[in-house]
């Protein structure tokens, strides 16, 4: 799969074309980049990602974002395209004219363009599909797609995550929420109580569910079931909230290395406790009910 930032530097015709955000790629972005990847197959032809990071409400608000430059890349290469392109979304880039884009995107000679039906482009948000039209042979336009009743949306994952509510956040994703980051050092007293933790360093900006966690974390060691804390420490008010892991079975320096975790199921609110001895306590009682949670996912 090959990576750029500018649509200048593909040369390729013929494109199987599919444009959007894709933060968090959920259940409606699949689809889009499903229809995509069966296009390619059936043509023969290549197929082209277009996308951006941060997200428009990243850059010009105080939002999260779901997916980082490198999880999104992770969740696109799962529907094969020939090449993504991951344009750097800024203020600047905002001013961009809707003709710049649309002769950008005319130089591939796309046969089909695949997109959301609201998807819109340019400066001020200018561009929309009547734009893109007259540019492939074909221009197929997704409407919103539901999951159990609930309209399918990137913002509507983030409202889950706040509240800390993964299992839903997670259906509407289609795949369990993901974080990637390199484990960096922490004050190391989940060791000294018999609880160490990998600290993952994710972006200030990453959308993190609030709450102890039943995940599962991807390693360059190999793949662990485990739990996660996650947010401020109500025992250490002072210091920065965090994303803490403990990995069932693991013994292994993962200092410096990029790791991956995957949040399958709620445990419990983060909360204060009266002393260490309580805090060990409680961290034995979630390790149980995170163990149960992912032997009742498990195939």
């Amino acid at each position: 799969m090959l990576v750029v930032r500018a649509l200048t530097e593909l040369d390729l015709k013929g494109v199987m074309l599919s444009i959007g955000n894709f933060d968090g790629v959920h259940r409606g972005h699949r689809e889009l980049l499903g229809r995509m990847r069966e296009l390619g197959r059936r043509h023969g032809a290549p197929t082209v990602v277009v996308t951006f990071f941060p997200p428009a409400r990243v850059v010009f608000g105080n939002a999260t974002y779901l997916s980082s430059e490198r999880e999104k890349l992770d969740l696109l290469a799962a529907f094969e395209p020939t090449a993504v392109v991951m344009i750097p979304f800024s203020r600047e880039y905002a001013r961009t004219d809707k003709a710049v884009f649309v002769d950008q995107l005319r130089r591939l000679a796309p046969h089909t363009i695949v997109v959301g039906q609201d998807f819109r482009f340019g400066h001020e948000r200018a561009g929309n599909l009547n734009d893109l039209s007259p540019i492939a042979t074909r221009l197929e336009a997704f409407g919103l797609v539901t999951h159990e009743g609930e309209v399918v949306k990137s913002s509507r994952v983030r409202e889950h995550l706040e509240k800390g509510d993964v299992e839903r956040a997670n259906a509407l994703l289609g795949a369990p929420y993901r974080a990637t980051g390199a484990v960096v050092h922490g004050e190391k007293r989940g060791r000294d109580i018999g609880y160490p933790t990998a600290n993952v360093a994710t972006g200030e900006r990453k959308a993190l569910p609030p709450g102890v966690f039943a995940v599962t974390t991807t390693t360059p060691l190999g793949t662990f079931g485990g739990m996660a804390a996650v947010g401020s420490k109500p025992m250490f008010p002072d210091e920065p909230p965090t994303l803490e892991v403990n990995l069932f079975g693991f013994d292994g320096d993962l200092y410096g290395r990029e790791v991956t975790v995957f949040f399958h199921a709620f445990i419990r609110e983060q909360q204060r406790f009266a002393g260490l001895d309580e805090l060990r306590a409680a961290l034995a009682r979630d390790e149980a009910e995170a163990r149960a949670a992912l032997d009742r996912l498990a195939p």
